[in-house]
């Protein structure tokens, strides 16, 4: 897992909310979505609680709290977007 990677979490309240890596230490990772989860307060996650997908975004084009939630905005609300491909930079490993 990597800083830039978009993650979906699998426990707590925040589950199936999708997040990007801001930071990653060890066992957890830092994540930030611009609206629970804003740019100077992030979320302190175990791995093993998050499920990786393919999607990447720069951290040097996202610097805002709106940044944030425009990127993540496909992700958490799907049906606002049935037919609009995701177009980040996948597989970007």
């Amino acid at each position: 897992m990597k800083a830039g990677q978009i993650v979906q979490a699998l426990a707590g309240r925040d589950k199936d909310r999708f997040f990007v890596v801001t930071h990653t230490d060890g066992k957890y990772v830092m994540l930030c979505d611009g609206k629970t989860r804003p740019v100077d307060k992030p979320k302190k996650k175990k791995i093993i609680h998050v499920q990786e997908t393919q999607h990447f975004v720069s951290l040097e084009e996202v610097l805002t709290n709106k940044a944030f939630r425009k990127v993540l905005h496909q992700f958490n609300y799907p049906k606002q977007h049935p037919k609009e491909e995701i177009s980040l930079c996948p597989n970007k490993m």
